[in-house]
């Protein structure tokens, strides 16, 4: 929905500059998630997994619903824009605590030896949002007009999943509070280990860098590639980008199972080691052949090397910390490696296309990105036996 956004909530003089504008408040969003995560993480880790997770799913939802129902540009002026980018720095500062607090739910509800099955879900459910706001772009794009579209169609998918978010915020008031927090919480008394934990929030960043990258650039940006390069309708985009998840909600749980047997690195070196060889072919085989059957097994094979990482990335995200500061640091450090890297990608991307005026510039970028992390998970301890209950 980048360009009615854009057209909505920004000066047309200069079309590339709006979709640049509306790409960066997409982005600016992210550098408030490590906030959300030192707080909401924190109050994960003193009050308890339950309240920090019923913050953050109110906070989502007022995001969602305000940027459905905001004026646009025409109406308000420049109030539209600053608008449009709080409501994002509240998703924002949500989606921060958001993930490190859930993951650390999830994975202190696992049974022994299924921490990677359960964690899994995450990816899971992630996909799952992205696969159903894809198709619900490509069904409003199908059914509506260009003018239908652009006054108030693009606006429904907000709507939508602001009152998801409520109905999240319901769901969540009925849930337990994990065993693991409430054994931690009476060891609280126990020294802590900052430099220990520093150490795995380096690790942590290092190995998130390929996953954000890669899923902000392939199922984010390149929606908005095909539409461009590969001469396919929007609708088209938004299906093979829906298919693209239902893949990564099909193996990752897979993954996750496997790798509670086999451990978690040779997945994700699979998954780093898949992306740095196809990404240039696959990028450059849109360009030259236009294809909607072409985009679609292109968007799998990439679904499929995210699902590789998607399965046993989230254990390990929490795995690394013990349980009493598990929420606030897995929540920083992955906060953290999404912002810098991850959700300033598809403005990375539309950048690097322009300036080496090249449309297979974004693959660098993703290249660069897999390679970091593959050196990064070599240093990396296998935690799928570790305790978590320290």
């Amino acid at each position: 929905m980048a360009t009615h956004i854009s057209a909505a909530f920004f000066p047309q003089e200069d079309l590339s500059a709006a979709l640049l504008a509306a790409l960066a408040v997409f982005g600016v969003s992210f550098v408030v998630r490590p906030i959300g995560g030192l707080i909401l993480g924190g109050i994960g880790d003193r009050r308890g997994r339950k309240p920090a997770l019923l913050i953050s799913a109110g906070m989502m939802a007022a995001g969602a619903l305000t940027i459905a129902l905001l004026p646009p540009y025409a109406t308000i002026g420049i109030l539209a824009p600053v608008l449009l980018l709080a409501a994002r720095l509240v998703q924002g500062f949500s989606a921060g605590g958001e993930w490190g607090v859930a993951n650390a739910f999830l994975l202190e509800w696992s049974p022994e030896g299924k921490r990677g099955f359960w964690t899994s879900f995450m990816s899971v459910t992630v996909a799952f949002g992205s696969g159903l706001a894809s198709a619900m772009a490509a069904i409003l794009s199908a059914v509506l007009d260009a003018e239908a579209m652009a006054d108030w169609g693009w606006r429904v998918p907000f709507l939508f999943g602001g009152l998801l978010g409520f109905a999240a915020l319901w769901a969540r008031i009925g849930i337990e509070e994990t065993p693991v927090y409430r054994e931690a919480d009476r060891a609280a008394t126990l020294p802590d280990n900052p430099k220990a934990n520093i150490r795995s929030s380096l690790l942590v960043i290092g190995f998130v860098i390929h996953w954000t990258v890669c899923y902000y650039i392939f199922l984010i940006y390149l929606p908005l590639y095909t539409k461009t390069h590969a001469g396919i309708s929007a609708a088209q985009s938004a299906w093979s980008n829906a298919i693209s998840t239902l893949v990564i909600m099909c193996v990752a749980p897979m993954v996750g199972a496997l790798s509670d047997r086999f451990g978690r690195k040779p997945f994700l070196l699979a998954s780093t080691i898949a992306v740095i060889l196809l990404t240039l072919p696959l990028f450059w085989v849109i360009t030259v052949i236009p294809s909607f059957e072409l985009v679609v097994a292109v968007q799998m094979v990439f679904g499929l090397a995210i699902a590789l990482y998607s399965g046993s990335a989230p254990a390990v995200s929490v795995e690394l910390y013990p349980a009493r500061v598990r929420s606030r640091w897995s929540s920083m450090s992955y906060a953290l490696a999404v912002a810098i890297f991850g959700g300033f990608a598809p403005f990375i991307a539309v950048w690097l296309t322009g300036a080496l005026n090249s449309p297979l510039a974004p693959a660098a970028y993703v290249i660069a990105a897999s390679i970091v992390s593959l050196l990064v998970i070599r240093q990396m301890p296998e935690t799928a036996h570790r305790s978590i209950t320290g």
